[in-house]
């Protein structure tokens, strides 16, 4: 079985915090949910030039073969 990774997807909304679309995800991935959480503020901050009234960010679950084949592997979490 392939192993579970994660990664910080950023996503734009409107004003209210609705009708949210993906914007971006950050070419990091992360081994748990807890080391991807901690590493969600810090990517807002690295996105703060998409242009929607607000922002936010999630973790997503990716495959180890989706995570290479859409992104360079970056920081890992334990």
């Amino acid at each position: 079985m392939a192993p579970i990774l994660y990664v910080v997807a950023i996503m734009g909304c409107a004003d209210d915090g609705s009708q949210c679309r993906s914007a971006r995800v950050e070419p990091a991935t992360y081994t748990s949910i807890a080391t991807c959480q901690a590493a969600m503020s810090d990517a807002l901050v690295r996105n703060t030039d998409i242009s929607y009234p607000t922002i936010t960010a999630a973790c997503q679950q990716q495959s180890a073969r989706m995570a290479s084949n859409d992104a360079p592997q970056g920081n890992r979490g334990g």
